[in-house]
């Protein structure tokens, strides 16, 4: 029976390097497609009148202009306007001496960036518009998802395991559990579940996924031997009854989704919560003021390329979890970027 246990190397750097094209993408398609630092020469922009210039809807504006900031070549000046930093000013803004917008530009042309310029504009995820192939990692009715073809799911479902098996271990050990029932929404393989009832005896879980999700959910529940303890049920976690539970977890689920069908998904977690239960949050966190971390926000734009969503805030999750009624916590940081956030439902 194998093992689940915390790596002895943290594997975050490899992440890092392997997310770190969409770095250069997005400066590419900033200085070149977008023209961004020109708009800017002049005087700071108002955040919607620069959205505005530059053609884009408020999702895929947010990821390009955190990334920016990440960068340290945009600045806010605490008025919800956007100005140059000294860096771009001097090196990104057309016609000054030391200009390196010519440089950027010989990537303009590259099929990624051209990519991320069509995703940008579009504001969908890449296949979106494939019937034959679906939306990778996304299921939503209306729209053909890689999740519902049986070898699709399962090649994708193992492929986020491999983070997972690193991540799932570290969550497991930062939160306590009791004799409880923990719901894992959209829990894929289940090994976040798998993680938390190896390492707490008396907890029982549910996975609640996708129908072809869910036979791999299976055959993981039976390798790592707590198939007595772990049910597996499919829904559509936005339109079928959720379990009643002590506790949910979100583990990587919302940052596939717009702001609407987050706060949705929240206020459905709420309701199905005992009284005095937890919504845990696990995913990674955007700086509050939504200019960093630099590779987190190269994570948004990756999430953005494949899903409906991008990576939040802490004070963003916070926002939707008060608004159904839950007291916050700190975040309790895990592994490879991502930190556990608790919502707690008052008694009753």
């Amino acid at each position: 029976m194998p093992s689940l246990n915390i790596p002895t190397i943290d594997p975050t750097s490899i992440f890092e390097h392997f997310r770190g094209n969409y770095g250069s993408e997005l400066l590419t398609a900033a200085v070149e497609h977008f023209g961004l630092f020109q708009h800017l020469a002049d005087s700071p922009l108002n955040e919607d009148a620069l959205r505005i210039q530059l053609g884009l809807e408020p999702r895929p504006f947010i990821v390009l202009t955190t990334a920016l900031k990440a960068m340290r070549l945009i600045e806010s000046d605490g008025s919800r306007r956007l100005q140059l930093s000294p860096l771009a000013r001097e090196h990104l803004v057309p016609g000054g001496p030391f200009y390196i917008g010519d440089y950027v530009a010989l990537a303009a042309n590259s099929p990624g960036v051209l990519e991320i310029v069509k995703r940008l504009r579009a504001n969908r995820p890449a296949h979106a518009e494939e019937s034959d192939t679906g939306a990778a990692f996304i299921f939503r009715e209306g729209l053909d998802s890689a999740m519902e073809m049986e070898a699709s799911a399962r090649r994708l479902t193992l492929a986020l395991a491999g983070r997972a098996k690193n991540v799932a271990p570290v969550m497991a050990d930062r939160v306590s559990f009791g004799n409880e029932t923990l719901l894992d929404i959209g829990g894929g393989t289940g090994i976040y579940a798998i993680a938390c009832l190896k390492r707490h005896p008396g907890l029982r879980a549910i996975v609640f996924d996708r129908p072809e999700v869910l036979k791999v959910a299976r055959e993981f529940a039976a390798e790592y031997g707590v198939a007595d303890r772990l049910e597996c049920q499919p829904g559509d976690m936005f339109a079928d009854p959720l379990p009643a539970a002590d506790v949910i977890l979100l583990s990587n689920i919302l940052h596939d989704w717009d702001v609407p069908e987050c706060s949705n998904l929240v206020s459905r977690c709420t309701d199905a919560l005992k009284s005095g239960g937890r919504l845990l949050i696990h995913d990674v966190f955007l700086n509050d003021d939504l200019d960093g971390p630099l590779p987190v926000a190269l994570y948004s734009a990756s999430l953005f390329t494949l899903t409906e969503g991008r990576a939040y805030s802490a004070q963003e999750y916070r926002d939707w979890l008060h608004a159904a009624g839950l007291v916050t916590s700190v975040v309790e940081p895990t592994l490879i970027h991502c930190g556990v956030l608790t919502g707690r439902k008052r008694t009753r």
